[in-house]
């Protein structure tokens, strides 16, 4: 069994993609259909990016406009207002509930390594009674890998015997710069991004 578990959050914990996807696409349909179904591909195709990375991409690439600070907290806000209820009422991926239940009960130490900002899961994790489940929570704008290699140091924990469960490149990556273990989760189908030999599961499990 593990030493500890890390879990990215959207799409690893709650099925929150669909949510996400609306929210982009609402946001954006003022510029065009061709411009909201760029946003949305994406979207889609970069998980576990922050959504700031996306609204800068989208800003500089697909509109050709620049973009300060003050709209890129503006758009922050926005999608905040139209993903966040969507998200608190998302059901569960499959398998993601259970599991954590069973590493409770075995006393195997769980966290939260997200690209969705910090205050947003965490008031997500208390408001679906998730914070029993994991020892400490962190988010965006922290690095996913700098948030394992942190949490290792402050724990005392060997990543080489820890798991890092995802559903994005980015969580890939993550587990490969920190040296953890990974599972890819594809809960929503599709292929694979990960390279050939990833461990993929459609059930959110640890073996």
């Amino acid at each position: 069994m593990y030493s500890a578990v890390f879990f990215d959050f959207d799409c690893v914990i709650l099925d929150s993609v669909h949510a996400k996807t609306r929210a982009f696409a609402t946001m954006f349909q003022q510029y065009g259909p061709d411009i909201e179904k760029a946003v949305v591909d994406y979207h889609l195709a970069h998980g576990g990016v922050s959504r700031f990375k996306k609204f800068e991409y989208y800003y500089l690439n697909l509109l050709h406009k620049p973009i300060d600070e003050k709209t890129m907290n503006h758009l922050g806000r926005e999608f905040n207002r139209l993903a966040l209820m969507d998200v608190l009422n998302a059901s569960f991926i499959p398998g993601a509930l259970e599991t954590l239940e069973d590493l409770k009960r075995e006393n195997i130490p769980c966290f939260v390594a997200s690209g969705t900002p910090d205050e947003e899961v965490k008031y997500i994790v208390e408001a679906r009674n998730l914070a029993p489940y994991f020892l400490e929570v962190h988010c965006s704008p922290k690095k996913k890998d700098e948030i394992l290699l942190d949490i290792a140091d402050r724990y005392d924990l060997n990543l080489s015997t820890c798991l890092f469960i995802g559903d994005a490149m980015t969580d890939y990556e993550a587990a490969q710069q920190a040296g953890a273990c990974f599972l890819g989760i594809l809960s929503n189908g599709g292929i694979s991004p990960f390279p050939k030999g990833t461990i993929v599961k459609k059930v959110v499990t640890v073996d």
